[in-house]
């Protein structure tokens, strides 16, 4: 795979004119949203108050409460609809060759994902789905190694008293499934310790021991990892042989570098990382520029980091024999 700086100098010397190009069409997407969008707000406020004067008794607060609710949504149709095009031609030119240039084995779709039964598999999540979906799906070799990964967003439907509904967001963010150098017949599950940093070392390890969604809850010797995540296994004697003393480092080093929570699961000989970014990773933006730097380093971090698993977990390395 292509060092940081390579990919970065490729960027800017083969993509930088593209996304100069797409960037002036960003600026096109904006000013036609907000001219679409305001003319919807225009016309329906027009309405609302006309059905306000029309109504003698009317709650004008819960009113005003769905209206703004209503038209949440509807600006998130209106930008989904005119930035289409310029999404789908972002992608076909930016994000492809870079991939492409990274690791040219790699296949890029852009409308698929990785499907509901392996993100369920892994274990990560283990509340009921509802709803599930995703995109920019890639996968291939990498240093031997067969990986793939792509957005997923699962979500959990609910309901009121008053039989309202709405989701609530399980995981968004990347999701990776890569081949584990070590058949187990147990299951692993690291998660963020969100427990442990809310209510301190002695009550967070009680409330993570009575989880009872989760497997047993294993004691791991490394008080760094201790500090920054939580581990539930099957069989306690594999997931500490799973998670060795290095083992436990390189996860904690690849935490610091993606810079965001993640999760990891060690299930039929396969490993699942999933990285809590809450937002779809590979989306180009709409109201930054495309030449801001930050933009495109977060790109080319996000696709690095995904595809630098294999190495940085050093799963090319046969520490272990299948068996």
């Amino acid at each position: 795979m292509k060092k940081f700086s390579e990919i970065i100098d490729y960027y800017y010397k083969e993509l930088y004119p593209i996304v100069k190009e797409l960037d002036k069409k960003r600026e096109a997407v904006k000013q036609r949203t907000f001219l679409r969008f305001g003319a919807i707000v225009l016309l329906t406020s027009f309405a609302l108050l006309v059905f306000v004067k029309q109504s003698e008794n009317v709650d004008f607060l819960n009113l005003v409460i769905f209206y703004a609710a209503f038209m949440t949504v509807v600006y998130g149709v209106v930008l989904s609809f005119t930035s289409k095009d310029y999404v789908a031609e972002f992608k076909q030119r930016v994000i492809k060759p870079l991939i492409g240039f990274i690791d040219p084995s790699l296949r890029y779709t852009v409308n698929a994902y990785i499907p509901q039964h392996l993100f369920t598999k892994s274990k990560i999540v283990t509340s009921r789905i509802d709803r599930y979906s995703g995109n920019d799906y890639v996968a291939g070799v990498v240093d031997g190694v067969k990986i793939e990964f792509s957005d997923v967003h699962a979500e959990q439907k609910h309901t009121d008293s008053k039989g309202r509904t709405h989701y609530e967001t399980l995981f968004q963010g990347m999701f990776l499934r890569a081949e584990f150098p070590k058949h187990f017949h147990g299951r692993t599950v690291v998660l963020p310790d969100s427990a442990e940093k809310m209510f301190g070392s002695f009550l967070g390890k009680m409330l993570q021991s009575y989880n009872f969604s989760r497997a047993e809850l294993v004691k791991m010797d490394n008080p760094e990892f201790e500090k920054h995540f939580v581990v539930y296994g099957t069989d306690q004697i594999e997931s500490r042989y799973i998670l060795s003393h290095s083992m436990m480092e390189r996860i904690l080093t690849f935490r610091k570098k993606v810079g965001h929570d993640i999760s990891l699961s060690f299930v039929g000989g396969e490993m699942f990382v999933a990285v809590h970014y809450n937002k779809d990773t590979l989306e180009p933006a709409i109201y930054s520029s495309l030449l801001d730097y930050k933009i495109a380093k977060e790109y080319i971090e996000t696709l690095f980091f995904a595809m630098g698993v294999v190495e940085e977990l050093q799963l090319n390395q046969k520490l272990w024999s299948k068996r």
